[in-house]
Formats: C-alpha cells, structure tokens, sequence
C-alpha cells in the first residue's frame, strides 16, 4: 500500500480501490495477474479510500474511486483511466506508457 516506490525507477500503475464498489475487487483480480506475467518491471499498488495515504495520494492527484493511474519510472503521471482493464489491457496499456 506504500506509495514511495512512485518514481525509483520502474513505471508504477496505482489503482484508486473503494471497497463499496464490486469493480475494484474485480480490478484487484485483473492487476495480479498482469503482476504475474510482467513479475518485477512495474509496481502495481492500491491507493485506498479512508486510508491516510491512499487519501492522500488521491487528493495529490485529484483521482476519483475505481480510477487507474500510470506513472512513468520518474513518477511523473502519464496516464490516467476508469476501471476496469482485463490483465491483457494493462499489460498493453503499460506498454504503451512506457518510455
């Protein structure tokens, strides 16, 4: 749930999750198994509501709830979208983004 790894290096996609919504646990799903196939080149991590730092790091980056956001390996904001991709589509929407 840390959001520190934002910008060390490696792209990171962070997923706005609102447990009152059905399409985050979905969303969750879709992005452990991109994490899987792509193993260690992108972070993939939570921002999530009601949490101090998922707070936060939605305030930071006006984000809404089910909302997906992809950081360059300089954490710079690239690309942002509304839930849900299949596993496939974040794979490609990664790297699309990627440098």
């Amino acid at each position: 749930m840390t959001h520190e790894q934002i910008g060390t290096g490696r792209p990171a996609l962070v997923f706005v999750y609102d447990p009152n919504l059905a399409v985050s646990i979905s969303q969750s799903e879709q992005m452990n198994k991109a994490r899987d196939q792509l193993n260690d080149q992108v972070f993939f991590l939570v921002a999530q509501i009601a949490t101090l730092e998922g707070d936060q790091m939605i305030a930071e980056h006006r984000a809404s709830p089910a909302e997906i956001l992809l950081f360059d390996a300089t954490g710079k904001l690239i690309k942002r979208q509304f839930a849900l991709k299949n596993s496939s589509e974040l794979i490609e929407w990664i790297a699309v983004g990627a440098p």
